[in-house]
């Protein structure tokens, strides 16, 4: 979580892997869907994102987040039992995301181990109709409005965190988060999507005995609800999931962490048809000024 109360200029780099290629609804695995359905085969989620913050005092905390979105994305189409399953359409494309800007206050507390945040999403992503199936029988038509690099929304965000030594070598720590949709771009003709809210709530052990070495153990918990609009896939995108995420944290220097994380899902039920990943990871480093 890499929370603290120092001053000064922080850079984060951040790659995050989600590959969603196991078709789930509800609670289980799904093999096929009803006729008229969209089958969809795997999305390929890569995430490059640069995190820059500044803290003038102990009390506060600015954050700007700006991710670079590379994804590939294959489906068969509207699924037909009656006929068998034609070419794959797929598509590629990389861009820059919705960057989010974050402020943080820590002076709740006088240890500054509570903040309150408040920000934004911004809808710097391409949205709508820009990203387009480059093969197959789909060739020219827009994917999902949920699959653009953007979601041409500006979004609210609200947060807390907390954390605490409870022993000499261990601490706790926990946030949460909700984030939902308050404008839509709707500059271009027939553009009507609002992705749905988002709740994340994760609590998480770290062991401390070695300063070097950090290991950590974290339970993710999200639940989104659906996307709405004449674009959005309503009855295919909302969710409860919980992940089992290990992860450790390396000190290079007095200034600088590298880190890792894997995501397993341990729960998930999942309205209509969604692709899911079997585990997902992220790696990063961190480096104060």
């Amino acid at each position: 979580m890499g929370y603290s109360a120092s001053t000064g200029w922080r850079v984060n780099v951040e790659y995050d892997f989600i590959n969603q290629d196991q078709l789930r609804t509800g609670t289980g695995t799904a093999s096929v869907v009803p006729d008229g359905t969209e089958l969809e085969h795997q999305t390929i989620n890569r995430y490059l994102s640069v995190g820059v913050s500044y803290s003038p005092n102990a009390d506060w905390n600015a954050l700007v987040w700006v991710p670079y979105v590379s994804r590939s994305h294959t489906t068969y189409g509207t699924y037909d039992s009656s006929q068998p399953l034609p070419p794959l359409s797929s598509s590629n494309s990389s861009s820059i995301g919705d960057a989010k800007l974050i402020g943080t206050y820590r002076g709740i507390l006088d240890s500054h181990n509570l903040g309150i945040q408040l920000g934004v999403k911004l809808p710097t992503g391409s949205y709508y109709d820009s990203v387009k199936f480059s093969t197959g029988p789909n060739t020219g038509q827009p994917l999902d409005a949920s699959l653009q690099p953007g979601t041409g929304s500006t979004d609210a965000i609200v947060g807390a965190y907390y954390y605490q030594a409870i022993s000499k070598n261990w601490d706790i720590y926990g946030n949460g988060s909700y984030e939902a949709a308050v404008s839509e771009k709707l500059d271009q003709p027939g553009n009507d999507f609002r992705p749905g809210n988002l709740v994340t709530v994760s609590f998480g052990l770290r062991y401390e005995a070695n300063p070097t070495w950090v290991p950590q153990l974290q339970i993710n918990l999200v639940r989104k609800m659906s996307d709405q609009g004449a674009l959005a896939d309503t009855a295919d995108t909302a969710g409860t999931v919980a992940y089992l995420s290990p992860g450790l944290t390396f000190s290079v220097l007095h200034n600088m962490q590298l880190y890792g994380f894997v995501q397993v899902p341990v729960y998930s039920r999942l309205q209509g048809y969604q692709l899911f990943p079997r585990w997902t990871a992220s790696i990063g480093a961190s480096y104060a000024f």
